[in-house]
C-alpha cells in the first residue's frame, strides 16, 4: 500500500508512525511545507488519559514524549488579587516543536519518508500514484476547500479574540488562569509551564476590549507590549515572546470550531483540524489528532475494502469528536460569558471554571481534591445561612428562603400534568401523588398547571381553582403536606389559551377532543398547529374576564394553604402566546415589541400578585428560548425576567421552548440550565433550573457554580419519589429527615450504601 500525509504535524506524523506499525511492509510518505525545525504555537496538552492511550498503540514514542513533558496537578486561577488552587487534575505539557521531533524521529525509525520544504499540491493530484491521500493539511485545509461540496464543513469562528504567546516565566507549579480587568475591558491568560524554559501563555478577550485596544491596528510587537503591561505582575519581568513572525500585522485570531458532515472521498480522507477542532481551553485538539490518526491506521489495517474502512474509521471517532466538541462549546461559551462570572465570590468563580465544560462534575471534583471541594461545600453553607461549625454537606442540602418561606434544601418537584382530575376537581390521585413525593425528602412539590376555568383546561383531565370543590380538594392535599411532611407546595396557575381542548397525553399530545371541544382563545387567531382549531384573538373584555380568574383562582390557593404560586407564562399557554411574537401578530398595544407583548402578561403577574399575601412567594415559569427562528431568543428572556422580577417576582423558572411546532431544540444533560444561568449572573435574579437534571451530581454542580438557587426535577420524581432521600443515602449524608414509620427502611439504607461504599473502596 502507497500512502501520502499531507501535512507534517502531529496528525499526519503519528498516523504515519501508526500505520507502519501495523503494515511495516507499506509506503508512507509525508509531505511538509515547512521546515523539520519550524513551528508554530508553543506548548501542547495532554492528559494522563491520552497518555496511556498513545501508549498501547506506540509505547516507544509514548515513552519518548513522556520523557520530555512537563507534569502538573494544580489549577490556579487569580482574580482581584487572590490566587485560588485546586489540585489533582493531572495534566502535562510539552512543546510543539519537542512533540514534532520525537514524532519525526519515530517515523524516520519506522521507515517513513519525510519530505519538508515540499509545497503540497492539491490533494487530487496525488490521488493517482497513491492507494491512499490521508488530508492532515490543518485548520485552512487545501483537501477540504477543494471538495468542499464534498466534505461540506460547518466552520463557526468564535467570539472571542486570543494570540498565542510564550514566555520564559515560570508557570511550572500550576495550569494558570489569570483575569485582569482594563480601562478596556476584561482581559485573561491561559498559562502553563511546557518545558524547563518556556511556557505557553494565551491572551484572550472579547470582541469589544479587542476593538477597544485597537489591536486589529497593531503589529505584534505592540500588541505583545500591551500584553506586557496588563500582565506585569505576573510575568517577572520576563518579556512575551512570539513564533508567528510569518504573518504580517496582528496575530490575534478568533477560533474557528471545524466540523465536516463526510470525512472522505474516494481514497482521499481528512484527519486531524482538517476533519474537526476542539477549543484550546479545553486541551484537546491535539488528544483528538493522535487518537485519530490511530484510529484510521486500525480501519485500514483491518478493513481492505477502502471504503469500509473510511466508513468505519469516522464512525468510531465521529461521537468522541462530537463529545470533546459540546464538551469545548460549554467551555467556550463559558469564557465568551467571563465578565458575567467575575462578580462572583472567589470560590464560586474558581467552581464555576473548573465545571464550566461539564467533564469535571461535583464529585470528580472531590475525587481529584477533596479537601478544596469541603472547603466550597462549607463556603456554600455559609452564604446560605447555616449556623458556622455545622456539619459539611452537599449543595443541595442547604436551605433557602423566599420572602417568609423557609425551604429546607434546594430540591423542587417540578410541574408534571397527570390528566387525572374529573371535572377539573383533584382526585385521591393528586393526594396520593403529590404527598408520595412531599414524602420523599425535596423541600417544594409543585402542582401541575392549575387551570382557571373549564375552558382554560389543557384537557378534560387537567385540575382547576375555579369551583369551590377544587378549593376544598387542594387543601386536603395542602394539610397533608404541612401535618405529615418538612415540605413546602407551590400551585402552579395557567391558562391554556390556544392549546386547550385536547385529549390526555396519553391519548395523543396536542391532539383536540374527539367531541365536545370548547372554544380557544388566544393573543392572535393563530393555531398551534394544522391540527388544532383556530383560536379567537383575545378582546380587552376577554382580557379582563381572564385576568379576574386568575385573581380568584389565586384567592383559592390561598384558602387552600399553598404556601407559594406560580404564574405559568411558558411552553405555548394562553400567557406565554402573548410573549412569543411566533404567537403574538397583534398590532395594537399588546403587540409588537417586547414591552408592548408583555403588557398583558404583567397585567396579569401585578393582578395576582396583588391578590397574594405580602410573606408568601411567587414564581413566574418562561421559555427562555422558542429554539425557531423569529422568536423568543436567550437575550429577550433576561429582559423578560428583569420586567416579571420588577412586578414582584421572586424568582424565575427558567424552561424553554413548547411555543411553536417549528421548535428545534437542542437537548442534552442540564440543556436549560444555560438560561438559568444567563439571568441569574447578568440580571441578579434568583433562578431555578429545570430540563434533563436527573443526577445529585447535576444538582450539586449547578447549585456550587451559581448557575441557579433551586433545581426541579420531573422525570426523575415520576421514576422515585423518594429521590432526595435516596440521594441523600448514596452521597453519605445522615442529616436528611425520613418520615418516622419508614425509619427501619432508612437504616437498612444506609447499611447498604456504606457496604457498596466500602466494596468500591477495596477494588
Amino acid at each position: 500500500m502507497r500512502i501520502a500525509c499531507l501535512g507534517g504535524g502531529p496528525a499526519g506524523l503519528y498516523f504515519a508512525i501508526s500505520l507502519k506499525l501495523r503494515q511495516p511492509d507499506a509506503e508512507v510518505v509525508v509531505l511538509e511545507r515547512n521546515k523539520a525545525d519550524d513551528t508554530f504555537g508553543w506548548g501542547v496538552v495532554l492528559s494522563d488519559e491520552t497518555l496511556e492511550n498513545l501508549k498501547r498503540n506506540d509505547s516507544v514514542s509514548a515513552a519518548a514524549i513522556k520523557e520530555h513533558f512537563a507534569y502538573w496537578d494544580d489549577i490556579a486561577v487569580h482574580h482581584q488579587g487572590q490566587k485560588m488552587l485546586s489540585t489533582g487534575h493531572g495534566f502535562c505539557g510539552i512543546g510543539r516543536r519537542q512533540l514534532l521531533v520525537l514524532l519525526q524521529a519515530r517515523a524516520l525509525e519506522l521507515g517513513v519518508e519525510l519530505r519538508f520544504e515540499t509545497e503540497v499540491r492539491s490533494a487530487s493530484s496525488y490521488a493517482d500514484d497513491y492507494d491512499v491521500v490521508v488530508a492532515s493539511d490543518g485548520l485552512n485545509s487545501s483537501t477540504r476547500n477543494e471538495f468542499n461540496e464534498i466534505f461540506k464543513p460547518d466552520i463557526e469562528k468564535l467570539q472571542c479574540q486570543f494570540v498565542w504567546l510564550g514566555t520564559k516565566q515560570k508557570f511550572d507549579d500550576a495550569f494558570t488562569f489569570i483575569f485582569e480587568q482594563t480601562d478596556k475591558g476584561w482581559v485573561w491568560a491561559h498559562a502553563y509551564q511546557f518545558d524547563d524554559d518556556t511556557a505557553t501563555f494565551i491572551v484572550e478577550c472579547s470582541q469589544a476590549t479587542y476593538d477597544a485596544f485597537r489591536f486589529a491596528e497593531l503589529d505584534q510587537q505592540q500588541s505583545i507590549a500591551i500584553c506586557e503591561g496588563i500582565f506585569k505582575d505576573y510575568l517577572g519581568g520576563h518579556p512575551l515572546m512570539t513564533n508567528a513572525n510569518h504573518i504580517r500585522g496582528s496575530a490575534w485570531i478568533q477560533f474557528p470550531r471545524v466540523l465536516c458532515e463526510k470525512w472522505s472521498h474516494k481514497n482521499m480522507v481528512l484527519l486531524g483540524d482538517a476533519s474537526a477542532t476542539a477549543h484550546f481551553s479545553i486541551g484537546s485538539g491535539t488528544k483528538l489528532a493522535l487518537e485519530s490518526a490511530a484510529a484510521l491506521a486500525q480501519h485500514l489495517s483491518d478493513e481492505p475494502d477502502l471504503a469500509k474502512a473510511f466508513s468505519a474509521y469516522e464512525d468510531a471517532r465521529r461521537f468522541e469528536v462530537l463529545r470533546l466538541q459540546s464538551a469545548a462549546r460549554n467551555s467556550v461559551e463559558w469564557f465568551e460569558d467571563v465578565e458575567r462570572y467575575l462578580h462572583l465570590d472567589p470560590v464560586q468563580l474558581n467552581y464555576s471554571l473548573l465545571t464550566r465544560s461539564q467533564r469535571i462534575s461535583h464529585e470528580n471534583l472531590r475525587l481529584r481534591d477533596p479537601k478544596w471541594l469541603e472547603s466550597a461545600e462549607k463556603w456554600f453553607q455559609e452564604q446560605a445561612g447555616v449556623t458556622p461549625g455545622s456539619p459539611v454537606r452537599a449543595p443541595m442540602f442547604a436551605p433557602f428562603k423566599l420572602r417568609g418561606m423557609e425551604l429546607k434544601n434546594r430540591i423542587v418537584v417540578s410541574p408534571m400534568a397527570q390528566y387525572k382530575a374529573i371535572d377539573g376537581c383533584p382526585t385521591d390521585w393528586h393526594l396520593i401523588h403529590y404527598g408520595e413525593r412531599a414524602k420523599g425528602g425535596c423541600a417544594l412539590v409543585y402542582t401541575e398547571m392549575t387551570c382557571v376555568s373549564p375552558t382554560g383546561r389543557i384537557t378534560p383531565g387537567c385540575p382547576g381553582l375555579y369551583h369551590p370543590e377544587h378549593q376544598l380538594a387542594w387543601k386536603r392535599l395542602c394539610d397533608f403536606v404541612h401535618l405529615e411532611t418538612q415540605a413546602k407546595i407551590c400551585c402552579q396557575i395557567g391558562h391554556s389559551g390556544r392549546k386547550g381542548s385536547t385529549r390526555v397525553g396519553w391519548e395523543g399530545m396536542d391532539q383536540p377532543l374527539v367531541d365536545q371541544n370548547w372554544e380557544l382563545i388566544s393573543a392572535s387567531a393563530i393555531a398551534w398547529s394544522d391540527g388544532n382549531a383556530t383560536p379567537r384573538a383575545m378582546s380587552r373584555n376577554d382580557m379582563d374576564s381572564v385576568k379576574q380568574q386568575f385573581v380568584d383562582a389565586v384567592n383559592m390557593a390561598e384558602q387552600s394553604g399553598f404556601d407559594m404560586i406560580e404564574l405559568h407564562a411558558a411552553h405555548g399557554y394562553l400567557i406565554s402566546s402573548f410573549i412569543s411574537p411566533l404567537s403574538n401578530a397583534r398590532v395594537d398595544d399588546y403587540g409588537g415589541s417586547l414591552e408592548n407583548r408583555m403588557r398583558f402578561p404583567l397585567e396579569v403577574f401585578k393582578a395576582m400578585r396583588e391578590a397574594w399575601p405580602e410573606d408568601k412567594p411567587m414564581s413566574v415559569r418562561i421559555s427562555a428560548n422558542d429554539w425557531a427562528d423569529n422568536g423568543i431568543e436567550p437575550e429577550d428572556a433576561v429582559e423578560i425576567a428583569k420586567m416579571f422580577y420588577a412586578a414582584g417576582s421572586d424568582i424565575i423558572d427558567v424552561s424553554s421552548g413548547q411555543t411553536s411546532t417549528s421548535a428545534k431544540p437542542v437537548y442534552g444533560r442540564m440543556f436549560q440550565t444555560p438560561f438559568s444561568d444567563r439571568i441569574r449572573n447578568e440580571a441578579g435574579i434568583a433562578t431555578m433550573a429545570v430540563g434533563n437534571i436527573y443526577e445529585a451530581d447535576h444538582v450539586n454542580s449547578i447549585l456550587m457554580a451559581g448557575r441557579a438557587d433551586l433545581v426541579c426535577l420531573a422525570r426523575p420524581h415520576l421514576a422515585d419519589p423518594y429521590w432526595t432521600l435516596h440521594a441523600a443515602t448514596q452521597l453519605g449524608d445522615r442529616l436528611e429527615a425520613w418520615p418516622q414509620p419508614y425509619d427501619a427502611g432508612r437504616d437498612q439504607a444506609w447499611r447498604l450504601a456504606d457496604r457498596d461504599a466500602q466494596m468500591a473502596a477495596k477494588t
